[in-house]
Formats: structure tokens, sequence, C-alpha cells
């Protein structure tokens, strides 16, 4: 599989995302259902914005790894949040190092939504390629 990224204006730098991404000779592609702060037990968090992504990170991750993918190959990450302005101010820290973390050059939208199920703020949908 061979992954370009196209990002032709200078500000996309500073967006920790890129403006398209081009898969060639994929295997496979995951697409990941949104995930979100739910526990094994299928309980939802209460707790704050910042600690639920924590758990949602950590629930995307096992689910790409355990479907036989690798977060590198995240081609596309939406993010769906009911604050943009608290995801920017206390989310930061977590997320923008998990895209470090795997090297993601990823085609990214961020979406103020009205609600999330139950007492859910964040949540992460991607699709992976190989």
């Amino acid at each position: 599989m061979q992954k370009t990224s196209f990002d032709p204006w200078a500000w996309g730098k500073n967006t920790n995302s890129v403006q398209a991404v081009e898969a060639k000779n994929v295997e496979g592609t995951l697409y990941c259902s949104g995930q979100v702060a739910i526990d094994e037990n299928g309980v939802p968090s209460s707790a704050d914005m910042r600690n639920q992504l924590v758990q949602t990170i950590a629930n995307l991750e096992q689910l790409i790894y355990k479907s036989g993918y690798e977060c590198k190959n995240i081609v596309r990450l939406n993010v769906y949040t009911t604050n943009t302005n608290e995801f920017f101010t206390t989310c930061m820290d977590v997320y923008v190092p998990f895209i470090m973390k795997h090297g993601l050059q990823q085609a990214t939208t961020l979406l103020e939504v009205k609600g999330l199920f139950a007492t859910l703020t964040v949540e992460l949908e991607a699709t992976v390629v190989k």
C-alpha cells in the first residue's frame, strides 16, 4: 500500500491533518464506526471531555489493532464533539500526541454536534487502509 498526502496551502501545516490522502495498491479498507468513551461493559463515561478522549483513543486503537490493521494507516479521522471550543482548549494535549505517535497525515473533519449518546462529548470515526 502506498499513501500520498496533499496539502496545497501553507496554513494546512498547522491543522494536525492534511487536505487529502491518496491510497494506492490497498489490500483492504477498514471503516470504523464512531468510537466513544464506553467501557468494556458498554457503560458510557460521564468524565470530562479530555478524559473521554483518552478512553476514546484507546478504544479506537484497540479496534484497529484487533481488526488486523495499524493506526499509522488511518487515512481519514472525523472528530465529533459537543463543544469545539472545549475540544481545542482541553483536548489538544491528548489529540496531537495521538496523531504524532502514529505519524498520521490524515484527512480530518471536525464537527460540533448537538449531542452524542448518553453523557458522551467526543467521538472519533476512522478509515484505515492496508
